[in-house]
């Protein structure tokens, strides 16, 4: 098993982030749950904040190059916190990709190391053609 270079400290910020990820795909199963989907944005943030700390976060959003998913995205969380689920959802999706467009690749390239699931997972990175461009971690 291969060591890990986070700290423990980032482990619970992953934790977080996957929670958030399962509270985002419950909330869209369950028809734009309103409520699941606030939770999951809020376990996002949080995890996002413990995985790079405080003030990393903060100029990762405050970039004027990523000034446009920034507003997106907490448009999009006003909205579904203002009870447009589906359009708030949908806001939020575009500033996701605006925000973490470069990071998905890594994030590809990592999901396709999972065991038993993995293999199923780069053939579906290799089909929407995800894993073909250059990585850039948020910080």
């Amino acid at each position: 098993m291969p060591t890990m270079w986070l700290s423990d400290t980032q482990k619970i910020g992953v934790a977080f982030c996957t929670g958030g990820g399962f509270f985002l795909i419950g909330g869209v199963v369950l028809f734009f749950d309103r409520a699941m989907l606030a939770m999951g944005n809020i376990l996002f943030l949080v995890g996002l904040t413990i995985i790079i700390g405080p003030a990393k976060t903060l100029l990762f959003f405050a970039r004027k190059q990523k000034a446009k998913g920034t507003a997106a995205f907490f448009a999009g969380l006003t909205l579904i916190l203002f009870k447009w689920p589906l359009i708030g959802f949908l806001v939020e999706l575009y500033g996701i990709m605006v925000l973490f467009g470069d990071f998905l690749s890594t994030i590809a390239g990592f999901a396709r190391n999972v065991p038993v699931v993995g293999p199923y997972i780069g053939l579906a990175i290799d089909k929407v053609g995800l894993g073909r461009r250059n990585a850039e971690l948020p910080v």
